[in-house]
């Protein structure tokens, strides 16, 4: 099992050793990327879209921590969109990709590999072009040789494309809108911005763990096998970024689904070696939850247990894990990490409907699952907005959880040797 420290996570002055390259200030600085990408977008002219003819199809090329552009513009388009719109991470450029088309590329260093490839693919075959990358640099060349749109991304402090996301989807989704292929009104993005904003004050390094909703979530996750899963298509993105960011960030692999096509998948999982289950006394404990629009956590309440003859009896259970205090590691053996669900919820809608309490009781079944089976749950809703602002609340706790969950367990989250070595030895 990691060991996270917990008072590592409360000393400032050791995040900050920990935090080379400032992903907590970069990751604060999401509101501040949003309002600069407006900027930016109004200065490269990426009103001009909204005089082209409206396109016949949409690509979007990103790679690596930009991908999740990708996935937000097809979940935010997918309801309304006149055109479809589809993600490519490299070459080969589809077939049917022609003068009228438009493609998007994406490269927080203008740089990358595959958004490069494509977009000079596809300047080639004289498509449209939308690029959002370092001035000066490849992509923006290939863009303005096409006479596309270029975007810049400006000053505002980061360390990766991981916490750039707001200064690459913001003029993806302006763009976007000018197309009619979504609705993002300014307002809405500026929404975000002031979310982003509330959510990097909740977040800050200078709150205590138990208070503070991300270094709360950050140590339960550390005592767990983690799998995320997302209510619906819109927490269905932000479980594959938590899945994500957990991988990169804090090098812990997590499976990740949303419901209901997930629901089978990761129900399945309580039946295995990671659970109660599998070799060990059930029990079932109610863990946190955590409300994005009103911060506030429930603790764990300890439940009695049934032992196979009928007798009822309460153990002493370690909150965290659901483990028996008392067991002797070198007698009983040692025991496996306990699987942890991590249910990503939507905000409660307005207006319920039939789908909406379908959804509702599906993902309440799961979770009644897996207490049963003995899973640490952990809940995380989003606050009430728009549909972009309710995914900008979900996708700053899982960077900043990620984040914390790297440092205390004495990881940097920007920098991972073995990375460093595979971009040796492939370069």
């Amino acid at each position: 099992m990691p060991y996270i420290d917990e008072a590592l996570l409360n000393d400032q002055d050791e995040l900050g050793r920990k935090d080379s390259r400032g992903t907590l200030r970069a990751l604060a600085s999401a509101g501040a990327q949003v309002r600069e990408a407006l900027t930016l977008g109004h200065d490269a002219g990426i009103e001009r879209l909204a005089q082209q003819d409206r396109p016949r199809s949409v690509l979007v090329a990103a790679i690596g921590g930009s991908a999740i552009v990708a996935d937000v513009l097809e979940l935010l388009a997918e309801p309304g969109s006149p055109v479809p719109v589809q993600a490519r991470r490299n070459l080969p450029l589809p077939g049917w990709v022609g003068p009228l088309d438009l493609v998007v590329a994406v490269s927080l260093s203008g740089r990358a590999p595959g958004p490069l490839a494509v977009a000079a693919e596809a300047a080639r075959r004289g498509a449209s072009l939308l690029t959002v990358g370092a001035d000066e640099s490849p992509l923006a060349e290939v863009c303005r040789r096409a006479r596309g749109i270029h975007v810049g991304t400006g000053q505002t402090a980061r360390a990766s494309s991981r916490t750039a996301l707001w200064t690459l989807l913001t003029p993806v989704l302006v763009g976007a809108g000018h197309l009619g292929l979504l609705d993002a009104p300014e307002r809405s993005l500026e929404a975000v911005a002031d979310r982003l904003d509330e959510r990097a004050e909740d977040f800050r390094p200078s709150s205590e763990a138990f208070i503070n909703p991300a270094k709360l979530l950050a140590v339960q996750l550390a005592e767990t096998v983690p799998v995320v899963l997302g209510d619906g298509s819109l927490s269905g993105v932000a479980a594959a970024r938590a899945s994500s960011m957990l991988a990169r960030t804090a090098r812990i692999p997590a499976l990740c689904g949303e419901l209901p096509d997930a629901a089978s998948g990761i129900v399945a999982c309580f039946d295995g070696p990671f659970t109660g289950i599998a070799g060990r006394r059930p029990g079932t404990y109610d863990n946190a939850r955590i409300r994005l629009g009103d911060i506030d956590t429930s603790a764990w309440e300890p439940h009695h247990f049934a032992e196979p003859e009928g007798e009822l009896m309460e153990r002493a259970r370690g909150p965290e894990s659901g483990r028996d205090i008392f067991a002797d590691p070198y007698l009983d053996g040692p025991t496996p990490p306990q699987l942890g669900l991590l249910m990503l919820r939507d905000a409660e809608p307005e207006q319920p409907d039939e789908a909406s309490a379908d959804s509702e009781r599906l993902t309440e079944a799961v979770l009644t699952t897996a207490r049963d089976a003995g899973v640490t749950v952990m809940e995380v809703r989003a606050g009430p907005g728009d549909q972009v602002v309710r995914l900008a609340d979900h996708m700053a706790m899982v960077d900043f959880t990620a984040t914390y969950l790297a440092i205390g367990l004495g990881l940097d989250p920007s920098v991972s040797p073995h990375v460093a070595d595979l971009r040796d030895r492939t370069s």
